[in-house]
């Protein structure tokens, strides 16, 4: 077996699959997941016996045993599955694309099945102990990740002097790229200041339209090796760099035992990202942020580079994350306008855009950067055509 040198462009993903979205959907979260995988491998033009490697989420619901039998996967070689939610919506690309590298595994199908839109809400079982971190959040009235974030945001505005318009810039772009998408929760329903600025609280400085959509949908893509990926049906989108973060004495959300709270895990994973690729936040055409809350885009748009400390609010002004500007942002709507799914539907939103295909396509896009949540042990991609 060859030396491994690393994943830099060994991999690629050469399909991906998805099925409608909603706030309700009569499928169980299996059926969801065995249609997203399913369309996914046929849009590869690989055949679910030719499937060695898996990877999800550990909040995946769907186990490898039950998507392998209902699928028709041949024998398993690799499985992973990554924890801390929708911080873990990008390694399960990385986890594959290392695992093929290696020798480990020929083809991979990474994906994610949820029914968070008519399916329980996981902070409001109180049958069971709280696990150590929510003991220090919960009983004091950080009840959900939004009141948490929270937090974060009114200390980023007091710090730094962003505002409300900044986050407004955020929920716009992503609902203008919506409004483009007819797959979209939110096709067709367009977003206007005065909507935003007048809608109710959900945790402040949080308003309704800075929190992500609740819904049920499964998303999955086929990562093969760059050499398979010459001969599968789709032009391959190869992972040119990929990279987890925890920084130390991290504390979920709330970050309360760094010094600076407001530099998360998204720092410690662009180290790794960048140092690992050929490229610079200068190249990046169009970038995927994970976006369960609006504030997380500027802190991310500072964790991997785009802008210095405490410029993130500043950076979204002028049109930066509209289609033609600095940074075109979540072209497909992202978790706030098309869907929330753990952040995976801007994983195959990347390669949409690096394939032409997307419904708000970035002219001459060669470059994309996809995030995992922030505020959590995270994970991004470095994608490239």
């Amino acid at each position: 077996m060859p030396a491994v040198t690393g994943i830099k462009d060994a991999t690629a993903i050469v399909g991906i699959g998805q099925t409608s979205f909603a706030k309700h959907l009569p499928e169980d979260e299996r059926t969801l997941a065995c249609r997203a995988v399913l369309a996914a491998l046929d849009d590869a033009g690989i055949a679910p016996g030719e499937v060695d490697a898996l990877a999800s989420y550990t909040m995946e619901e769907t186990d490898e045993v039950e998507l392998a039998k209902a699928v028709g996967f041949g024998d398993l070689t690799f499985f992973s599955k990554i924890g801390f939610g929708g911080g873990g919506s990008c390694a399960t690309v990385a986890h594959l694309a290392a695992a093929i590298a290696a020798g480990q595994a020929t083809v991979g199908v990474a994906w994610r099945s949820r029914k968070r839109g008519s399916g329980p809400r996981p902070w409001t079982n109180t049958a069971v102990q709280l696990p150590t971190p929510a003991q220090w959040t919960r009983p004091f009235g950080l009840l959900r990740p939004a009141d948490e974030i929270a937090m974060l945001a009114r200390r980023y505005l007091h710090e730094y002097g962003a505002t409300r318009d900044h986050l407004f810039n955020v929920a716009l772009a992503c609902r203008n790229r919506a409004n483009q998408n007819p797959a979209a929760v939110m096709y067709e329903r367009p977003l206007t200041r005065e909507m935003y600025m007048s809608s109710r609280w959900i945790s402040e400085p949080l308003c309704l339209y800075d929190n992500c959509l609740e819904t049920d949908g499964a998303l999955a893509c086929v990562i093969v090796s760059s050499e398979r990926a010459r001969d599968c049906r789709r032009a391959p989108v190869y992972v040119h760099s990929a990279a987890q973060g925890l920084p130390a004495q991290h504390h979920g959300m709330v970050n309360y035992w760094n010094d600076d709270p407001l530099t998360g895990p998204a720092w410690a994973a662009a180290r790794h990202l960048w140092k690992h690729a050929d490229i610079t936040p200068s190249d990046v055409d169009v970038a995927q942020i994970y976006d369960a809350f609006t504030p997380l885009v500027p802190l991310s748009l500072e964790g991997y580079g785009f802008c210095g400390r405490g410029e993130g609010g500043a950076f979204t002004e002028g049109g930066a994350l509209e289609t033609g500007g600095r940074l075109p942002l979540n072209t497909g709507g992202g978790g706030l306008s098309e869907a929330y799914v753990h952040g995976f539907n801007l994983i195959n939103e990347g390669v949409k855009q690096l394939r032409g295909t997307s419904t708000a396509q970035v002219p001459g896009a060669a470059t994309c950067l996809v995030t995992a949540g922030e505020g959590v042990p995270t994970s991004a991609l470095l994608l490239r055509n």
